[in-house]
């Protein structure tokens, strides 16, 4: 007698075995199956990813904070600057995303693997001269940034450890947006395992020191960074040559392409210029924070860590929605790629209002995991509470934008940016916190109106098809 399975059943196995084959990696038209496997194909390996990446963020500020909040601002204003050096590997990695997928959409496999190598030269070409400076002007940078005694004189090698390493950060970016513009989002995450495990496991042998290893302190904690991620692109370079499901790279095809290499390097002005202007507004807003005192750059420093962590399901789907976006529209399927914005925009939305209300809820909880000082907990609490106010429109930004740049389009997120971030938000918060004296509430309040704005506009701008036409 044949037995047949209920449907209850037979779903979930289906959704076990789309799990399965998300983290295995699998070799799925991305095109062509049904739209709500596709979304879970690329999404769960491109969350799983950046949860590590975060834990590690999370790991790391943990113990950089038992050397004092002087410590935790030397991280900060370090980052102040990686955020630049971030923007300029996001933006790259934009349009890698958006090039690779489009020619895999469109069956160019031996195009999309050349292009990759382009990618790399690019990446390599932008790391020299940030190393040299930041080697050599270390010091300089941090007391521009208002750095106290403490961080000029013993945080500047942390600085010169992580802007010196900066090729790992950059080649970190842009390989795994040739594999996840691929399809093969299942090797991006492997590698960020690899590279953000190592990080965890260093991170309290070198700050803290074990057994006949000596504690290096803050130094320690860049260090760890440099050596996970290293291992990371190691493993990078060899998965590229050795072929995943998409993508392989022939060593006949490294070596210069012009017109690709300067596609790609004109495709990413965009995306570098939408991330510089961001992260730049973030400079300034440190800057701002750093006049107030030691304390609110340390509070913002944990606030922005936890935000970054728990919104990491909400980046890893956004990225999905941008691969979709760039191989439906290379298959000629537009009507596809705007329905599989919509439904991960839905999934933002719903999770990160569970986020919010933990943010709402539990504020000074959350930042005294990290720091037992009552006035980092004060400002720390303080931007999450109010955080939790838009988290939800932010998770409706992220998905759009990423609509954008799968599609090609990095100049209109970038024209975007300039008007909320540099013409809104900057003014607004030197207005409110040191002309009114609000201090660090401004400075939230500020963020808070800038980011709920460009979250809604960008939303309707995206309704409205424009980035249909693209072309890369």
């Amino acid at each position: 007698m044949q037995t047949t399975q209920s449907p209850e059943i037979a779903a979930s196995h289906s959704l076990w075995r789309d799990l399965r084959a998300a983290i295995r990696g699998t070799d799925a038209d991305y095109t062509r199956i049904p739209l709500r496997r596709a979304v879970m194909l690329l999404a769960v390996p491109m969350v799983l990813e950046l949860v590590l990446e975060s834990t590690f963020a999370v790991v790391d500020i943990y113990f950089v904070a038992t050397l004092g909040p002087s410590a935790v601002a030397t991280v900060g204003l370090t980052e102040s600057y990686l955020f630049l050096l971030y923007a300029v590997a996001m933006g790259l990695a934009m349009a890698v995303t958006a090039v690779i997928a489009r020619r895999i959409g469109e069956g160019k496999r031996e195009e999309a693997a050349i292009s990759a190598v382009q990618a790399i030269f690019v990446a390599l070409m932008v790391a020299l001269p940030v190393a040299i400076i930041g080697i050599v002007y270390a010091k300089d940078m941090l007391h521009l940034m208002g750095a106290d005694a403490w961080v000029i004189a013993h945080g500047y090698r942390y600085t010169q450890w992580m802007l010196g390493g900066n090729v790992v950060i950059l080649l970190l970016f842009v390989i795994n947006a040739v594999f996840r513009g691929a399809g093969d989002a299942a090797i991006s995450m492997r590698v960020l395992w690899l590279a953000n495990g190592l990080n965890i496991l260093l991170c309290p042998l070198l700050i803290l020191g074990f057994g006949p290893v000596p504690a290096l302190g803050i130094e320690g904690a860049a260090m760890a960074t440099n050596i996970g991620r290293g291992c990371g692109v190691l493993l990078q370079l060899w998965m590229l040559l050795r072929g995943g499901k998409h993508i392989r790279v022939l060593v006949s095809q490294i070596a210069i392409h012009g017109e690709v290499l300067w596609n790609i390097v004109r495709t990413s002005l965009g995306g570098i210029g939408q991330m510089i202007v961001a992260m730049s507004a973030w400079i300034f807003l440190m800057r701002i924070l750093a006049d107030i005192g030691s304390a609110a750059v340390a509070g913002a420093t944990i606030a922005i860590r936890l935000m970054m962590f728990t919104m990491t399901p909400a980046w890893g789907m956004s990225n999905a929605a941008a691969t979709l976006v760039g191989q439906n529209l290379g298959a000629g399927e537009p009507a596809r790629a705007e329905a599989a914005v919509w439904r991960i925009g839905w999934y933002n939305m719903a999770y990160l209002l569970v986020i919010a209300a933990c943010f709402f809820l539990f504020p000074k909880e959350l930042v005294t995991f990290f720091t037992p000082d009552p006035a980092v907990i004060a400002v720390g609490s303080q931007w999450l509470r109010i955080l939790s106010y838009s988290l939800y429109v932010y998770g409706w930004w992220m998905v759009s934008v990423q609509a954008f740049n799968g599609a090609g389009d990095t100049v209109t997120p970038t024209r975007i940016n300039i008007v909320f971030f540099w013409l809104i938000q900057i003014p607004l918060a030197w207005l409110l916190a040191l002309h009114l004296d609000w201090k660090q509430t401004g400075v939230f309040w500020a963020v808070f109106v800038s980011e709920t704005s460009v979250g809604l506009f960008t939303l309707w701008l995206f309704s409205r098809g424009g980035w249909k036409t693209a072309k890369v």
